[in-house]
């Protein structure tokens, strides 16, 4: 299973829907024989080169290499996560998302009584900010107007321990909802209080703009601590979400990059000032899963810290969590800011203009990874050269294979003058700029190529495969392809390929369905036959060679010397001709 929901499930999700309609909802699609074709939504072209097969189900550009089924489609136009797009597509079409396991892995649906709440707990503390001269008094002092506190839907956190337990705990349901998203916390003596009081709250929003969580700012730096988040709930993953990622995401039809700042009042800040592209982490350093949400967001990354040792600290962490997902077309930027400046107070004394130039001199991710690895070395010198090389190595490679990983390795030779003898990271090949794709064709790649093209084939294969003893790369996952064909009459290719997406064969299959496969579907037949006869006639030559290599060493029994008798004597016997 992929995230808890049941595959058979993702299939006839796939199967329901249509690749030209989900597409075409978001982009103007022009017919093209066969196929539909558009200007890429993913990068800028003044041609078209972003083509959609209602045959395949698939979509592929061959301008920046971005395909994939329908989901995947979802996934980086809506910028939402694997589940987020499952629940998306399938209320498309009026389907349901089941998830397997236990209470935690419900469909969202099931939580709505949650997110109610949690709304209901925003709309609350807006309501108190109104009702509070000192928190009144922040925000103006802070210089927020109304239009961003609405924004950001701004409240307040009442003093005394039971403001929130008496507006919305009016029944044991709503007391006990309040309990797991974390609204309230309990003493030693199981007495329950308010978890947030007199703080300034901020709402945290997920990916479709619902309440998940809040952070709360005292008022005065006397108390502490300055910021706390909501834990840990079924709702809320600290890990994984950006505060303000939906209010970025709003302001943006197509958004070109993205701001990682420190705190909430950063984000507001920037955001006020006219650069809606700050986000924040909770509380927490950059994760991995930051990391590929940011970039499923923009292309440009751009990581904002203070310049002190602890900005740099955060930086580095955040660099080793992006090296990973640093594919070709994606790019990182570290601004340090200067001592005792933050986003907010610098904004304020340069605005939008100052601020933008800085980004513009920030660093890229290049220039900061070797010279923060050279810090304390001297590469002057050769065993300084020799150590960064050896710092330098590991981390180069764990970058996505790729033009920017090759030039990252010659820029390490270039510095220290060592080679960077890298292994090759599993992950995507690097797409074909051209039409049609170039795949080179060996007979299993032939046969898969034809089977992707059209699955029904499969049900001209009859089991046990000949062709199985092949010793070749790619036959098992040939036989493997075959039978779920078989198992499933009528599977369109995108969902044969999505059956792959955790495995390692993914990145090939796709390669092998943007191949254009040329002539009608009887044509598609004859060659799709023709190359497992050839494999099939391929395992004999490779059985009959194996058989005289080990009678040549006197290694035969009487049942192998038989066997080699009747492969050597159908050698000798023409083949008959067409028709006889």
């Amino acid at each position: 299973m992929r995230g808890r929901i049941p595959d058979n499930f993702i299939d006839e999700l796939l199967t329901r829907v249509d690749i030209v309609d989900v597409i075409e909802r978001r982009v103007p699609l022009k017919k093209a024989g066969r196929e539909w074709t558009a200007c890429c939504p993913f990068h800028n072209e003044r041609s078209p080169s972003f083509y959609v097969s209602p045959q395949k189900q698939f979509f592929h550009c061959f301008g920046c290499g971005a395909h994939g089924s329908a989901i995947k489609f979802i996934m980086d136009y809506d910028r939402l996560e694997f589940p987020d797009a499952i629940e998306e597509l399938a209320q498309s079409v009026g389907m349901k998302v089941p998830y397997e396991g236990g209470r935690d892995d419900k469909p969202r649906e099931d939580r709505s009584d949650l997110y109610s709440l949690l709304d209901d707990a925003a709309s609350f503390y807006q309501r108190e900010l109104d009702n509070s001269a000192e928190a009144r008094a922040y925000v103006d002092r802070r210089g927020l107007d109304d239009e961003i506190v609405k924004r950001f839907r701004i409240g307040w956190a009442p003093a005394g321990f039971d403001g929130v337990l008496k507006a919305l705990g009016t029944s044991d349901r709503r007391r006990q909802l309040l309990n797991e998203a974390g609204m309230v916390a309990s003493n030693e003596r199981g007495n329950r209080y308010d978890r947030f009081r007199e703080r300034v709250m901020f709402p945290i929003l997920d990916r479709r703009g619902r309440v998940i969580a809040f952070g709360g700012r005292v008022l005065s730096s006397d108390q502490s601590p300055k910021y706390l988040n909501s834990p840990e709930t079924p709702l809320f993953h600290k890990g994984r979400e950006l505060f303000a990622l939906w209010q970025v995401k709003q302001a943006h039809q197509h958004l070109t990059r993205i701001m990682v700042v420190e705190g909430y009042m950063d984000v507001i800040a920037l955001h006020q000032a006219g650069l809606p592209i700050a986000v924040a982490t909770l509380g927490t350093a950059t994760t991995p899963e930051h990391a590929e949400v940011l970039f499923r967001a923009a292309p440009d990354v751009y990581f904002c810290f203070d310049g002190d040792r602890a900005g740099r600290q955060a930086a580095w962490r955040a660099l080793e969590s992006i090296l990973p997902r640093m594919r070709d077309g994606r790019q990182a930027h570290f601004l340090f800011l200067p001592d005792g400046e933050d986003p907010d107070t610098l904004v304020r004394k340069e605005g939008k203009e100052g601020f933008e130039k800085r980004m513009k001199e920030s660093m890229p991710m290049s220039e900061y990874f070797f010279e923060e690895l050279a810090r304390d070395v001297d590469v002057t010198r050769i065993d300084g050269r020799a150590r960064l090389a050896e710092r330098a190595r590991p981390l180069i490679a764990k970058l996505p294979d790729g033009a920017f990983r090759d030039l990252m390795a010659q820029e390490l030779e270039r510095r220290t003058g060592a080679r960077a003898v890298l292994e090759p990271e599993p992950g995507p090949s690097r797409p074909s700029a051209s039409r049609p794709a170039n795949v080179q064709r060996s007979l299993v790649r032939s046969a898969i190529t034809l089977l992707l093209a059209q699955p029904s084939l499969a049900e001209e294969v009859e089991p046990p495969y000949p062709f199985l003893r092949l010793e070749r790369p790619g036959v098992g996952l040939l036989a493997e392809l075959i039978d779920l064909a078989r198992a499933r009459p009528g599977i369109n290719p995108a969902v044969l390929v999505e059956h792959f997406m955790d495995r390692p064969e993914y990145p090939s299959l796709q390669k092998l369905m943007q191949a254009e496969v040329i002539g009608e579907a009887d044509m598609q037949r004859v060659e799709f036959l023709d190359a497992l006869a050839q494999m099939q006639r391929q395992v004999t030559t490779q059985r009959r060679d194996t058989l005289i290599a080990r009678s040549r060493e006197g290694a035969l029994d009487d049942t192998e010397k038989a066997e080699l008798r009747v492969l050597l004597a159908a050698r000798a016997t023409p083949a008959p001709a067409d028709g006889e």
